[in-house]
């Protein structure tokens, strides 16, 4: 298959430096509320990378759950390959793709696990199967079949068939505190609208046109 001609032309208006919010979080939120707008499918999927104590980078898709002006919360098992990795090296990056907007934000940062209270408020407002399975997966571990998943799930839910389920002490949240925020726009002839955010002291963010 040939696909080195496949290629789009993008046609999106100029972005200019004076149409940005002064704080990228309200840009971020301006941004996502239109490919919201839009009907991407997931609109708060984005691709989390983390490098272990050995260098190897790794990278897998999850799902944004709150973003505020602290960061980008996510949430996963905290025996994970990806929680592992964070344990050995907080700074992560984060990408969300918005491929049909021919936008994409870059987020590089520093993780750290939200409080049990907070995870606790998400965990009570997830649809029930997800509880269960959070409970029953040993997320990264080897699994011989997934008959074996399927008969741990029948035995959570005989487990807790009444009331409600608690927070697990293996699962819960990250949030993303970032130090840099690219904002990408597809434009023509290749000529990129690219500018990214750079927190200096305090709240302060300095903002750069970059070079496509």
């Amino acid at each position: 298959m040939d696909i080195k001609g496949l290629r789009k032309e993008y046609s999106n208006p100029v972005l200019k430096r004076d149409m940005l919010a002064a704080d990228p979080v309200d840009q971020f939120a301006h941004w996502f509320q239109e490919a919201c707008d839009a009907g991407l499918p997931e609109p708060n999927a984005m691709t989390l990378a983390t490098v272990g104590a050995d260098g190897q980078p790794t990278l897998r898709t999850v799902l944004l759950k709150l973003f505020d002006t602290n960061g980008f919360v996510f949430y996963t098992n905290y025996g994970s390959r990806k929680a592992r990795q964070i344990g050995e090296n907080h700074k992560v990056a984060l990408l969300f793709p918005w491929v049909k907007l021919a936008r994409q934000v870059a987020i590089t940062g520093t993780a750290e696990k939200v409080s049990s209270a907070e995870s606790a408020r998400y965990f009570a407002s997830r649809p029930r199967e997800s509880q269960l399975g959070a409970w029953i997966s040993k997320q990264s571990a080897v699994l011989t079949s997934r008959q074996l998943l399927m008969m741990e799930l029948e035995k959570m839910k005989n487990k807790f068939l009444k009331g409600e389920i608690p927070l697990p002490d293996f699962w819960g949240g990250y949030r993303v505190r970032p130090d840099t925020v690219e904002f990408w726009q597809g434009q023509t002839s290749r000529l990129h609208d690219r500018f990214l955010y750079t927190r200096q002291q305090g709240n302060a963010w300095c903002i750069e046109r970059l070079a496509p």
